[in-house]
């Protein structure tokens, strides 16, 4: 019988535990992998803003995530290609817009200004060109909450409502936020709204 390492579960979880605390300092190998990107998007001059799980904290809210999200519009795509594929990013097999960092193997997603959130399939809602929707917080473009959302509620994936229940909470958004966003989404963001007021009485209930 093989001789079992009773180290090796208490091993793991250490690395676990030491790669959430490097995430929500900003030290995380995907804020690296997000910091070289940006280098070399503002060294070629490539318009964008980060999206997904990385945009959250700017907004109030943090989770973990493995990926970098970043919106760029088709020229820009095309140049981050030209220039530094596969010499920093390696395509990922099946997928025309997915990379893995060649330094630590974390994943990049890019989105283009034009097309659509979630499915793919055309909607009210697209994604916007970065430059219109940006918010530079420590020399770092990231978008601005409104679009955030209603792409987010556009997407209809349960994680991205998720997300739209906890910008809520942070941010103190309630129904007077409806006018700000397009009206194809208002539904949605209601139902995220009560979700939200649903937890706030469970909580409330259970302390």
């Amino acid at each position: 019988m093989p001789e079992i390492d009773l180290r090796r579960p208490k091993t793991v979880a250490a690395n676990f535990l030491r790669e959430i605390d490097m995430f929500f300092e900003g030290r995380g190998e995907v804020h690296q992998t997000l910091r070289r990107l940006v280098r070399l998007l503002e060294k070629a001059k490539i318009p964008y803003v980060v999206m997904g799980g990385l945009a959250l904290p700017v907004h109030g809210y943090e989770r973990m995530t493995k990926d970098v999200d970043v919106l760029l519009t088709r020229p820009g795509f095309n140049e981050f290609r030209r220039l530094y594929v596969p010499k920093y990013y390696e395509p990922v097999r099946g997928f025309t817009r997915r990379f893995v960092d060649r330094k630590n193997q974390r994943g990049i997603d890019i989105l283009i200004t034009g097309l659509y959130p979630g499915s793919g399939k055309p909607g009210p809602i697209a994604f916007p060109d970065p430059e219109k929707v940006r918010r530079q917080v420590k020399s770092i473009q990231y978008v601005e909450l409104v679009p955030l959302v209603e792409l987010k509620l556009a997407a209809r994936r349960h994680r991205d409502f998720a997300d739209v229940v906890e910008l809520i909470r942070y941010n103190n958004l309630d129904e007077s936020f409806l006018d700000r966003l397009h009206q194809s989404v208002r539904k949605d963001f209601v139902e995220c709204l009560e979700e939200k007021r649903r937890e706030d009485e469970y909580m409330a209930r259970d302390d």
